[in-house]
């Protein structure tokens, strides 16, 4: 039974891969796109992870130093009722000073644990941060020459008759037969409106050379 399963989920492993192949294969941008938005999306958690140790780093700070004022209050409250031979009050504020001391001290040792794990969150972040943009900027490279690419195949296709289809190819034929039959439409157009002014141009014009040579 365990050999079916893992054969089963080898199978389904491969038929993944494959996909995410042929995928690739027929669209890397539109992959390339999706990885990048997954990079996206992580950049945001660490981000919003950053922040939360921001919050947790202030926390500490706020009991460390709400620790430590209580205790020198303690302390100076534990001197004041030693001097007054208040021995019972003093035990009790001796007491309190110790407590609020250890607390100190954890919350010190919590705090700067705390302040070297932002650190190394920051610098982690930014290093995130400074690899999605270059993978955005190398995607932009890549749009780049594609669109060249495309643009050369497209136009080799168009100027290379040998290449490019018949029916494409005789298109531009159409084309330029339309322009030849055009312009011979146009010339006669032109010289059967303008005939009749030409050639009484020409016969006045020779009326003068006869007259002339006579």
């Amino acid at each position: 039974m365990t050999n079916l399963f893992t054969r089963i989920k080898n199978t389904i492993t491969a038929d993944l891969h494959e996909a995410l192949d042929n995928k690739e294969k027929q669209n890397p941008i539109v992959l390339l796109n999706q990885y990048l938005r997954q990079s996206e999306q992580e950049t945001e958690k660490v981000r919003k992870l950053l922040e939360r140790q921001n919050t947790l780093k202030d926390e500490f700070t706020r009991e460390y130093h709400q620790a430590m004022e209580l205790a020198e209050k303690r302390k100076h409250q534990a001197e004041v009722a030693s001097k007054a031979g208040e021995s019972e009050l003093y035990q009790f504020a001796a007491a309190e000073h110790q407590q609020y001391a250890e607390r100190a001290s954890r919350l010190s040792a919590s705090l700067e644990q705390v302040n070297g794990q932002l650190g190394e969150l920051e610098r982690k972040y930014e290093e995130m941060k400074h690899k999605l943009k270059d993978m955005h900027l190398r995607r932009m490279e890549l749009m780049g020459r594609e669109n060249v690419t495309r643009a050369n195949l497209q136009i080799n296709k168009v100027l290379d008759s040998n290449t490019y289809s018949d029916a494409a190819f005789s298109k531009f034929k159409d084309i330029e037969n339309y322009l030849d039959r055009l312009e011979h439409q146009v010339n006669s157009s032109y010289y059967r409106n303008t005939i009749d002014a030409r050639i009484a141009q020409l016969e006045k014009e020779m009326k003068l050379e006869e007259s002339k040579s006579i």
